[in-house]
């Protein structure tokens, strides 16, 4: 089994939802999908976007940028993503028309078509770049710049169906249509030091506890 739950640093924990785990998946992977799953199902449904049209992800290459990556290819949506140079074969890689950020970046975007939608994964001071690329603040979503409200941006940071989204992880994982690596694996006693890393950033997919 694995699942979603509160205080969950620890061997035995209490789990608020749950699911049989996949065949071939490690505990290891399976730890990665539970939050990231519940969070890039919500602000894909947020957002608008449908199949057909293009939806922006800054900073695409972290566990939650993985998922959309993939569910939002699922649904026929095409994305295209931003991250750092060393990460642009890897958001190829997951079907996304890749960019790196930094100057001249919104040109970029704009050579690689129109956006429909966007999403602020990284909370980087774009906003307002990304409400210009959409033409509308109600188009972009951010679950990582606590001042997007004011700029007319949505900021979705409460989680939504745990279990909703465990039962879709569980979907997507067994048809081959969803993987987010575990970038790096700590012993508990290097919790503190995973997110120090983890909020340094640029990680690619997830970063996982072992008890």
């Amino acid at each position: 089994m694995f699942g979603e739950g509160s205080s969950t640093y620890a061997e035995f924990a209490v789990l608020s939802a749950w699911a049989r785990m996949p065949e071939g998946l490690t505990f290891e992977e399976a730890a990665g999908y539970p939050s990231v799953v519940e969070t890039a199902l919500r602000i894909i449904r947020e957002s608008g976007v449908r199949s057909g049209q293009t939806l922006l992800v800054s900073g695409a290459s972290g566990g939650v940028g993985s998922a959309v990556l993939q569910i939002a290819r699922d649904r026929g949506i095409t994305v295209i993503g931003t991250a750092g140079a060393a990460n642009q074969d890897y958001l190829r890689g997951l079907g996304a028309l890749a960019t790196t950020y930094g100057e001249g970046w919104v040109e970029r975007v704009r050579e690689l078509g129109r956006v429909d939608a966007a999403l602020d994964l990284a909370g980087s001071g774009v906003i307002r770049e990304l409400v210009e690329l959409t033409g509308d603040p109600r188009k972009v979503i951010s679950i990582a710049d606590l001042d997007a409200p004011k700029l007319g941006v949505r900021f979705s940071g409460v989680a939504g169906s745990v279990p909703d989204a465990l039962a879709e992880a569980v979907r997507l994982i067994t048809r081959d249509a969803l993987h987010i690596p575990v970038e790096k694996s700590y012993p508990l006693a290097e919790a503190a030091l995973a997110h120090i890393d983890s909020q340094a950033g640029h990680t690619r997919g997830r970063r996982v506890l072992v008890v």
